[in-house]
């Protein structure tokens, strides 16, 4: 829902327009610090802070695993950003196929359990789109572009270049 009295611009992402070459090109790049609060563990008493000061909250461990619930937790932020970028992709197609996409919903479930392989943590997710008014075949096929298009979706099937590095 858009905030009232501000206005909101279609993004100029294009699958067309914004890429050439055969080597990743960074489109956006973004930096959030966590500090562990008042615990000293980013995860139960966090603080989450972006280098331009757009997300600046305290993360809270979710009640089921002994925290609070005062604010977000890490699951939360990563199923409201997997929805978000896949319904982007899927408003994207939905508008170069002429269909209306302000009805569509993308719902995220991200589970934060036990890997059965080696005792760690793992995250499973699964998104459910509604999108009332338009043929099932129709957004089946779209789903499955959408699917290709979104990097979070590639993230979940692929998995992603990372690297983890001590600051000096």
């Amino acid at each position: 829902m858009p905030l009232k009295g501000v206005p909101v611009n279609d993004p100029r992402l294009s699958t067309e327009h914004d890429y050439s070459g055969s080597a990743f090109k960074p489109l956006y790049i973004t930096r959030v610090a966590v500090t562990g609060g008042s615990s000293a563990h980013g995860r139960a008493t966090g603080r989450a802070r972006s280098a331009d000061g757009a997300l600046d909250l305290e993360l809270r461990m979710p009640e089921e695993l002994g925290g609070d619930t005062t604010g977000p937790n890490p699951e939360q932020l990563f199923a409201a950003g997997y929805a978000a970028c896949f319904h982007g992709a899927l408003s994207l197609l939905a508008r170069r196929h002429l269909l209306d996409p302000e009805p569509i919903t993308v719902e995220a479930t991200v589970a934060f359990g036990r890997d059965p392989a080696d005792g760690g943590y793992q995250l499973r997710a699964d998104l459910v789109v509604t999108w009332p008014g338009v043929e099932r075949d129709t957004a089946t096929s779209l789903l499955a572009q959408a699917t290709a298009l979104c990097p979070y979706a590639k993230m979940t099937r692929q998995g992603i270049p990372a690297t983890i590095s001590l600051a000096r």
